[in-house]
């Protein structure tokens, strides 16, 4: 029997080749990140053989597995607007708790969340079927605004708040500009609207809680031009 041949490494590159990790995550299968730990682990093959690198040049998808599935044919670009609610967690699944894909209404595609929300933050949260898509509009680079509403407990100024657009460094980590403003008082809580473009982790509580804030209400406004407007919760 004559032994297959391995997957085309990517010394010679041509025009219409590309890397199989972004031909799959624009197949829908995964993020590129997501791909690279699938072929890492060996779960995806061409024709029989283990892709050993995420930097296999194709063509196509021909002949493409995944855990010994052939790969389908990319569709055409989706972009849904999810209203999380608190509760969940953005992840595909989690032996304890409930996950966005226990709540998303049935019939949808295979979807990707665009970012995350983490599990006591509601609002804004896009899914699309396009890995290449969510991965531009996740980068930092990018300067895609998110627009956040927190409400907290303390005190802080306007001015304390301006101070973010010159960014902020905590724990080491290091926060570009942030545009945040007072909306308005409630007793003891202050509504804030702040505008990131990294999104990095927690990043909007950790900024908040470093101000001496608590925050108890945190919502997605808004990710790039999609707003959530009065798009309604799905309830758990």
């Amino acid at each position: 029997m004559k032994k297959p041949s391995s997957p085309r490494q990517p010394e010679a590159r041509s025009s219409d080749e590309q890397r199989i990790a972004k031909l799959l995550a624009r197949a829908g299968v995964a993020s590129r990140r997501e791909v690279e730990r699938m072929i890492a682990d060996g779960r995806i093959a061409i024709d029989g053989v283990k892709v050993e690198t995420p930097a296999t040049l194709l063509k196509n998808l021909n002949g493409v597995s995944v855990d010994g599935k052939p790969v389908k044919k990319a569709e055409a670009t989706r972009l849904f607007l999810f209203h999380k609610p608190t509760g969940v967690i953005t992840a595909e699944r989690d032996p304890t708790r409930k996950t966005i894909y226990d709540v998303l209404p049935p019939g949808l595609p295979r979807l990707m969340p665009v970012g995350r929300l983490d599990l006591n933050t509601e609002g804004l949260l896009l899914m699309t079927n396009d890995g290449e898509l969510k991965r531009q509009l996740e980068l930092p680079s990018t300067g895609v605004e998110r627009v956040y509403r927190a409400r907290a407990y303390g005190n802080v100024t306007q001015a304390q708040l301006e101070d973010l657009m010159l960014g902020v460094e905590i724990d080491g980590m290091r926060y570009g500009p942030i545009n945040a403003n007072i909306e308005r008082r409630t007793g003891a809580n202050v509504w804030i609207e702040m505008v990131i473009t990294e999104g990095k982790n927690r990043e909007v509580r950790k900024v908040l809680e470093y101000l001496g804030l608590e925050v108890s209400r945190l919502i997605r406004l808004a990710y790039g031009p999609f707003l959530l407007d009065d798009l309604p919760v799905r309830k758990i």
